[in-house]
C-alpha cells in the first residue's frame, strides 16, 4: 500500500509539469548564452525555470535562494548557469537564512515528519528538515520550511551538485529586495588588506576539525569578524575591520589559481547582475582588513570552489539586528533526519 501511495506522489508531481501549459507551471527552458537567460529570468513566472549548464561547463558550484523574489540561481565558476522560481516557507515555518552546505542527497526520499510525503531529488540543507527539493509552486511561500523548485529543474540540479556544495539563503519572503544606490563598495573592497589589528580574544584557527574541501568565509559588518567554515563546520574567526558604508550582501567565488595567486570571480547576487563573472583586480587594495597572521593561516587552505560572503547580518546571537544561519556540524543525528 505504502509502495502504491508513492507511486501516485510521483505521478501526481510528473503530471504538474506535463499539464504546465493548462496552469502554468513548471515550465522550463534551455538557453545558449548568459544574455538570454539573463532575460528569460528576469521575467519567470511561478513555476517556471531556465537552465544552460553549457554557459560555464566546469568549476566550483554555488546555490543562491532569494527568499524576497522567491528565485533560486545556480552559478559554475562564479557564472548563472540556471535560475528558477521556489516556494519557500510559510509564515511559522520560515526558511532560515544563512550559509549551508548539502549534507546529504536523495533521489526518493520521504518527509518522516509530514505524512510520508515525498520529496524527490532532496539535497538535504540541515538535519531539523530543510532541504532543496521538488515541490509545490503555488506562486507564494507554502512550504514547512523547505525551498521547493520544479521537478524538472530539481533534477538536473541534483545530477550536478556534490556533497559540500555551498547554499547561501537570504533576504525576507514579502519584502522587496532594495539595493543601496550606487556600487558603494569598490570590487579592491573584497581583496583583504593587512595592516596591524588584533585577532580578538575569541580568535582561532583549527583547520583539523574539518580538513577537507572548499572554504567558506564569511565577512559580517555587524560583528566586524571573519569566520572560516569548512562543509558546514566553523573552524576559524578572527576580527576584521569591514567597511559599513553598504548593507548590500556580495558574493565571491574562488574560480582557479593562476600563478600561486587566487582569481576570486563575482556571483550575480540582486543589484549587481552586470559584475556576475567578472574577475576582481589582482592589484587591488582591499578596504577590508584581516589580522596578517589570520590571512597567512587561511592562505594555503584556500582551493577552487571556495566562497566569500559579504553581509551585514551577524553571525552572532547577543548582536541587534538580523542574524545569520551557521551551521556546525555536517554529523548526521542517531536518530531519523525528517
Amino acid at each position: 500500500m505504502r509502495r502504491n501511495l508513492h507511486a501516485i506522489a510521483r505521478l501526481a508531481i510528473s503530471l504538474s509539469i506535463v499539464m504546465a501549459p493548462i496552469c502554468a507551471h513548471a515550465q522550463g527552458a534551455k538557453v545558449s548564452s548568459a544574455i538570454e537567460l539573463a532575460q528569460r529570468a528576469d521575467a519567470l513566472k511561478p513555476g517556471q525555470w531556465v537552465w544552460a549548464p553549457q554557459i560555464a561547463p566546469s568549476g566550483p558550484l554555488l546555490i543562491y535562494i532569494d527568499l524576497s523574489r522567491q528565485l533560486a540561481s545556480v552559478y559554475r565558476n562564479g557564472v548563472r548557469i540556471g535560475v528558477t522560481t521556489v516556494s519557500t516557507g510559510k509564515p511559522g515555518y520560515d526558511t532560515p537564512t544563512g550559509v549551508f552546505t548539502i549534507l546529504q542527497k536523495d533521489i526518493d526520499h520521504h518527509s518522516n515528519k509530514y505524512d510520508n510525503a515525498a520529496m524527490p531529488f532532496t539535497q538535504r540543507l540541515t538535519w531539523s528538515g530543510v532541504a532543496l527539493h521538488a515541490g509545490g509552486l503555488p506562486g507564494y511561500p507554502e512550504s514547512h520550511g523547505c525551498i521547493h523548485l520544479p521537478y524538472a529543474f530539481a533534477q538536473a540540479l541534483f545530477k550536478v551538485t556534490s556533497l559540500g556544495a555551498t547554499v547561501i539563503i537570504a533576504g525576507a519572503a514579502g519584502q522587496p529586495a532594495l539595493a543601496a544606490p550606487g556600487d558603494l563598495l569598490t570590487p579592491d573592497a573584497f581583496t583583504p588588506g593587512v595592516h596591524e589589528i588584533p585577532q580578538g580574544a575569541d580568535a582561532f584557527w583549527y583547520p583539523d576539525l574539518s580538513p577537507k574541501g572548499p572554504l567558506t568565509i564569511i565577512l559580517s559588518r555587524a560583528d566586524q569578524q571573519v569566520t572560516v567554515l569548512r562543509n558546514g563546520v566553523v573552524i576559524g574567526r578572527a576580527n576584521a575591520e569591514i567597511p559599513k558604508d553598504s548593507d548590500e550582501t556580495r558574493v565571491l567565488t574562488l574560480s582557479r589559481i593562476d600563478k600561486g595567486v587566487g582569481v576570486w570571480v563575482y556571483v550575480d547576487v540582486p543589484g549587481h547582475s552586470d559584475l556576475a563573472g567578472q574577475a576582481v583586480p589582482t592589484d587591488a587594495h582591499g578596504r577590508v582588513h584581516v589580522p596578517p597572521a589570520f590571512l597567512q593561516a587561511v592562505r594555503p587552505e584556500l582551493t577552487p570552489g571556495a566562497t566569500l560572503l559579504i553581509t551585514s547580518a551577524s553571525l552572532t546571537p547577543d548582536t541587534s539586528g538580523e542574524n545569520l544561519t551557521v551551521l556546525e556540524g555536517s554529523q548526521e543525528p542517531a536518530g531519523p533526519a525528517p
